[in-house]
């Protein structure tokens, strides 16, 4: 298992929250998501073999949120 931690910026609600961390965790090969408001930030435990940053970042851009630099 490997863990990335991402940015994300356009949160402003824990409805919010929740889409990203749903759509992290229906993300083939996440074993576990956490994701915060304040700051706004997703810890992503996955496993490389299944997925890759690209994928989560995709996931939660596909959700309607973006990745800060």
């Amino acid at each position: 298992m490997e863990t990335l931690s991402l940015n994300v910026t356009g949160m402003t609600c824990n409805g919010c929250v929740n889409s990203v961390k749903k759509a992290l965790e229906q993300t083939d090969g996440v074993s576990a998501a956490e994701v915060t408001l304040e700051p706004g930030r997703a810890t992503v435990s996955y496993d490389p073999a299944f997925t890759s940053p690209a994928a989560l970042r995709m996931a939660i851009e596909d959700a309607g949120f973006e990745i800060a630099a």
